[in-house]
C-alpha cells in the first residue's frame, strides 16, 4: 500500500555570463523528475497528570489504540507516570487525530500532535 504523494519538479536553468563587451546566454533547459514522498507520521503522546488513575489510563489505551495489549498499556502507563509522558501511537495524521481526540475526550492529558 503506497501512502505517498508524487511531486513533479521542473527546473529552468538560465546561465548568463557577462565579460567585457560581450555576454553569453545559455537557453533555458527543462527537466522533470518524479519524487515519491511518504506522508509524514505523527506521534500521539499522553502526559502525566494528577487526575487519572493508572487503571483508567491503561483501559483507555486498550480501548482506543488498535492492537494495544494489556501488558503494553500498563508499560506505557508506567512510562507516563515515571517519565512524564509516553508516545502511545505513531502513524498517519488522520488516524493520529482520531486517537488523540478519543483519548482526550476520555479525560487523558494529551500533548499536541507532533511530527514523528
Amino acid at each position: 500500500m503506497d501512502l505517498g504523494i508524487s511531486i513533479i519538479a521542473i527546473a529552468d536553468n538560465i546561465i548568463v555570463g557577462v565579460g567585457g563587451s560581450s555576454s553569453t546566454t545559455v537557453a533555458p533547459r527543462q527537466s522533470s523528475q518524479v519524487v515519491n514522498k511518504p506522508y509524514p507520521n505523527y506521534k500521539v503522546i499522553v502526559l502525566n497528570d494528577d487526575v487519572n488513575t493508572f487503571k483508567h489510563v491503561a483501559e483507555c489505551l486498550q480501548k482506543y489504540i488498535p492492537g494495544m495489549t494489556s501488558d503494553l498499556a500498563w508499560e506505557l502507563t508506567h512510562q507516563v507516570h515515571n517519565e512524564g509522558q509516553a508516545i502511545v501511537w505513531v502513524g498517519p495524521l488522520e488516524q493520529a487525530e482520531l486517537y488523540h481526540q478519543q483519548l482526550s475526550r476520555a479525560g487523558l492529558t494529551m500533548a499536541p500532535l507532533e511530527k514523528a
